[in-house]
């Protein structure tokens, strides 16, 4: 696929990389606490359960940021970042931006105010993101009244 030509939808775009490292890195912990907790003789019941709630809070957090991913469709875009998620048409996708030292792209909006779309984001893999970025701006500037970008 060259860079001005958009992928087949639906496409979805997501930090895979970051999404397995956190989610590995979850469970891990979670694994350990939980053992910890098992194997000291002197916790009591409700401490050992401490541990383990603990724990589990802290795999709930890690798998809330793994959750970000931008979901392409003929219709439009669902953008879904840590804990909100916002559907919008092609028409109302202005630009796409990641620019260098930009965490994650920016969707600007026809309403004049811009949109993080956390599930492009060149973190572990820069290359990736460029990649993808490129491919979701073909999308909208063939599909909706998007602009040229840089």
């Amino acid at each position: 696929m060259s860079e001005s030509t958009p992928p087949a939808l639906p496409v979805t775009f997501r930090p895979g990389r970051t999404r397995a490292v956190l989610l590995t890195v979850g469970v891990a912990m979670f694994a350990a606490i939980t053992a910890v907790a098992l194997m000291l003789e002197r916790l009591g019941p409700g401490e050992r359960a401490s541990f383990v709630f603990t724990a589990a809070l802290f795999l709930g957090v890690l798998v809330l940021l793994s959750r970000p991913k931008v979901v392409a469709d003929d219709e439009g875009v669902t953008v879904v970042n840590i804990t909100r998620t916002r559907r919008l048409a092609w028409a109302e996708i202005l630009r796409v931006n990641l620019r260098p030292g930009d965490p994650w792209v920016f969707l600007d909006l026809s309403d004049g105010t811009s949109l993080p779309a956390l599930g492009i984001q060149p973190g572990i893999a820069k290359e990736s993101a460029i990649r993808d970025a490129r491919a979701l701006r073909a999308l909208a500037d063939s599909r909706g009244t998007g602009a040229e970008t840089r």
